[in-house]
C-alpha cells in the first residue's frame, strides 16, 4: 500500500493495494470480502474497491485452467487484463514493482520467467498512473539486470514501449 500511497490518494486504490491479493491467495470468497468492505466504507467504495479486487484476481489458474500450460493461462490473463480499469492497473504497477524487488533476492531460479513475464503485462497495460508505470518499467529493467549472468543468458532483447 505504501507505494500506492505515494502515487496516488484514492481510498478504493489503497485498499485495494492491501486486498488484491485476498480473493486467490486466502478462503475469503467474493461475498464475504463484499459484506466486510459494505460494512467498513461507504457502499459506493465498497462497489469499486471490490471490482478493483476481482479485477486484478487471477482467472486462470491451474486448479481451473489443468489443459492450459503457464504460458497459455498467463496469455489469456494478459488479455483480461487489458479490460480492467485505470485504477486496478495503478494497482498492478505497484504489485509488479514490490514482487520485482522480492523475486530477485529470494528466487533467481523463477526469477527470470518471473520479470519477463512481468514486462508482457507492462507492454499491455499503460492506462494507469504514468509515474507509477514508468516506476513498475524500471523495476523490471533493474531486477532483469541483477540476475546472476548464468540467470540472464536466455534475456530476451525485446525492450518497453513508451507510455
Amino acid at each position: 500500500m505504501e507505494l500506492c500511497e505515494a502515487y496516488e490518494s484514492d481510498v478504493n486504490i489503497l485498499a485495494v493495494a492491501l486486498l488484491h491479493d485476498v480473493l486467490e491467495d486466502t478462503a475469503v470468497s467474493e461475498e464475504e470480502l463484499s459484506r466486510f468492505l459494505r460494512e467498513t466504507m461507504a457502499a459506493n467504495d465498497a462497489q469499486k474497491t471490490l471490482r478493483y479486487v476481482i479485477e486484478l484476481t487471477d482467472i486462470y489458474i491451474k486448479a481451473d485452467y489443468l489443459h492450459l500450460n503457464r504460458r497459455q493461462r498467463k496469455t489469456r490473463e494478459n488479455e483480461r487484463f487489458q479490460k480492467i480499469t485505470p485504477q486496478a492497473q495503478t494497482i498492478k504497477y505497484a504489485d509488479i514493482t514490490d514482487n520485482c524487488i522480492e523475486i530477485v533476492k529470494h528466487d533467481t531460479d523463477f526469477a527470470l520467467l518471473f520479470l519477463h513475464e512481468c514486462r508482457d503485462v507492462l507492454h499491455l497495460l499503460n492506462k494507469g498512473n504514468e509515474d507509477l508505470y514508468q516506476r513498475a518499467v524500471d523495476a523490471v529493467s533493474t531486477a532483469l539486470d541483477n540476475l546472476p549472468q548464468s540467470k540472464r543468458e536466455n534475456r530476451s532483447t525485446r525492450r518497453f514501449p513508451s507510455k
